[in-house]
């Protein structure tokens, strides 16, 4: 349960669901150009074949992250068989919430030797 999960206790999303959850951030996309945009992102390119796509929608579906899009694009502009996805509100939520996980996750790398020796231009 993606969305119970995220939203209760802070745990991950998984990579997948969490990028899905940010292509569909601004607008409805369907599924193809979800993968587009998530190959697009820093850190995805080419980790995200169409089985995972699909698995991963059906999963945020199932949890009420997603949902269909019942409009759809003028037929002579697009293809009939085309689904659209948009983000629910638990969705929304699921991804601040991931959001704001990693940003704790990189609060307390930063904090420590790893980072600070890095960026001091220290190789240990």
């Amino acid at each position: 349960m993606l969305a119970t999960v995220a939203e209760s206790d802070g745990a991950a999303l998984t990579d997948a669901a969490f990028h899905i959850l940010l292509a569909l951030a601004d607008r409805e996309r369907h599924g193809y150009e979800i993968l587009q945009v998530v190959d697009g992102d820093a850190g995805m390119a080419g980790r995200l074949g169409t089985t995972t796509l699909y698995r991963t929608i059906r999963n945020l579906l199932r949890d009420g992250l997603v949902e269909e899009s019942g409009s759809r694009p003028d037929p002579e502009l697009d293809d009939q068989r085309r689904r659209y996805y948009r983000l629910t509100a638990a969705g929304r939520t699921a991804a601040r919430a991931e959001i704001e996980r990693l940003r704790r996750v990189l609060a307390a790398a930063e904090s420590t030797t790893l980072v600070r020796r890095r960026r001091a231009g220290l190789a240990h």
